[in-house]
């Protein structure tokens, strides 16, 4: 009998490897010795992708001092993956929304620096390959902060280095990589990125996210010229035109500095997770697979984990999927269509948000043995 449990975390309530561990202990209670299961504790490329990918290859994790976007210090937290000597990364720990006061946020001067702090300090430890999880932002630099803390000069018209933020990109006027990092040459940088926003226009970092970081209609005019000036020197300087680029506004446009300063390739969180964990090797032979995470509704099938896990499991086995969330959201059918066979909320009853949190360990376990009762009755 053999099962494989690859949920996300339950936010507040159980990292991924907590819900694995308490779903395979509801199985147990009921399969008893004779279950193999096969834990892989899953992400989708945002808050949690580090503890996750971690837990599931025998990462460490280490705490780094960093430049946060106010300019303060804020202490960061990467993964170091020892078997194939990578780095796994949230440039929300350096650069997020959540290290921001909402009454103080300011899009025009937030910074990436932290991020760049955050990536040198990857390179310290002789890593080979990064993958940077990008949601989550609280800037709209374009990058601008990252490659200067790695060492890049954006240089305005006097020869003088850019003020942090995005404001300040309309001041660029030359792009000096000379002084770069030169490990960056011998990193392969993978980005872990969901949204496909281009770096400006209506549908751009500063127009469609630029609000959620405090910016006002007048702010988004000038960060969104800011950055299409910005898009147009890294043009001319670089070659590179990442202005219309799909993923380039992506955490305030981090993702066009990625690509073009970095060389970052950006690609969907789930299916790096998948990748770097070997799931399609591991979900072979699979009677049930079991996944899950907070709550799920109708924008699960967009990107996040139990339908990534459907999907992957559909390649290389027949197996149900049953989805466990604490919520079960507007819209969750949804899910039915893209590869998972049943989603249950965990949830015994109704009770306080906070009850619920403290409990999730104990109700997801108890959830399990009834699937395992059900799914295989003979036992």
């Amino acid at each position: 009998m053999k099962i494989v449990i690859a949920p996300d975390s339950f936010k507040e309530s159980m990292t991924a490897l907590e819900a694995a561990q308490s779903i395979e202990k509801g199985f147990k209670e009921y399969i008893g010795e004779n279950l193999t299961s096969e834990i892989i504790p899953m992400a989708d490329g945002g808050e949690g992708t580090t503890r996750s990918m971690a837990d599931a290859l025998n990462g460490t994790i280490y705490t780094k001092t960093v430049t946060g976007p106010d300019g303060s210090k804020v202490e960061a937290s990467y993964a170091i993956l020892h078997d194939t000597n990578t780095a796994v990364m949230e440039m929300a720990e350096a650069s997020g929304i959540g290290l921001t006061v909402k009454e103080k946020r300011n899009p025009l001067k937030a910074t990436t620096y932290g991020t760049g702090e955050l990536i040198k300090a990857a390179l310290d430890q002789g890593v080979e390959k990064i993958i940077l999880g990008i949601g989550g932002s609280a800037t709209n630099d374009g990058g601008a902060g990252m490659v200067q803390a790695l060492g890049g000069k954006l240089l305005d018209g006097n020869n003088n280095d850019l003020e942090a933020g995005g404001e300040a990109l309309s001041q660029l006027r030359k792009i000096d990589l000379s002084g770069l990092d030169k490990r960056l040459k011998h990193t392969n940088i993978v980005t872990a990125c969901d949204v496909n926003n281009p770096l400006t226009g209506p549908n751009g970092a500063s127009a469609v996210y630029g609000p959620q970081k405090g910016a006002d209609d007048r702010m988004v005019k000038i960060l969104d010229d800011a950055l299409h000036h910005y898009a147009e020197v890294i043009k001319s300087e670089l070659e590179m035109d990442v202005e219309n680029l799909p993923g380039a506004g992506a955490a305030g446009g981090l993702g066009a500095g990625l690509t073009a300063f970095l060389n970052a390739s950006l690609e969907p969180g789930i299916d790096i997770v998948l990748k770097e964990a070997n799931f399609y090797e591991r979900v072979k032979g699979a009677d049930l697979i079991i996944t899950g995470e907070g709550k799920i509704d109708h924008q699960t099938v967009f990107g996040k984990t139990p339908v990534g896990v459907a999907k992957a499991s559909a390649e290389s086995t027949s197996a149900p999927v049953i989805a466990l969330c604490g919520q079960l959201g507007e819209g969750y059918e949804a899910v039915f269509s893209h590869g998972i066979t049943a989603a249950f909320s965990i949830m015994p009853g109704p009770e306080s948000v906070e009850t619920a949190m403290a409990n999730g360990k104990e109700y997801i376990s108890k959830l399990a043995r009834n699937i395992a009762a059900v799914r295989f009755p003979n036992l």
